[in-house]
């Protein structure tokens, strides 16, 4: 693991350290390393959120159903068979 300086105003410092004493967290990296898993969670569900925006968006709607789903991972199935061979 790399180390990472920063440099931050005391009253932020005083904030990391209150929270590491009420959250449980052994040290202070171990609370900056939630904050940033945090916000690559939030990050992911806002590009998720915007690719299936676009997806709705990219044209006419179909119907969902089993028999599509069996369709689709047949042809997938199929697929991955050709690029084998």
């Amino acid at each position: 693991m790399k180390t990472l300086n920063i440099s931050l105003p005391e009253s932020m410092r005083d904030f990391i350290s209150e929270q590491v004493a009420k959250g449980g967290y052994s040290t202070t990296s171990e609370y900056i390393r939630h904050l940033i898993r945090q916000e690559l969670e939030r990050v992911a569900k806002i590009q998720l959120e915007t690719l299936l925006l676009e997806g709705l968006d990219s044209g006419e709607s179909i119907e969902i159903t089993d028999e599509w789903w069996e369709q689709k991972r047949t042809e997938l199935v199929e697929k991955v068979r050709k690029q084998k061979t």
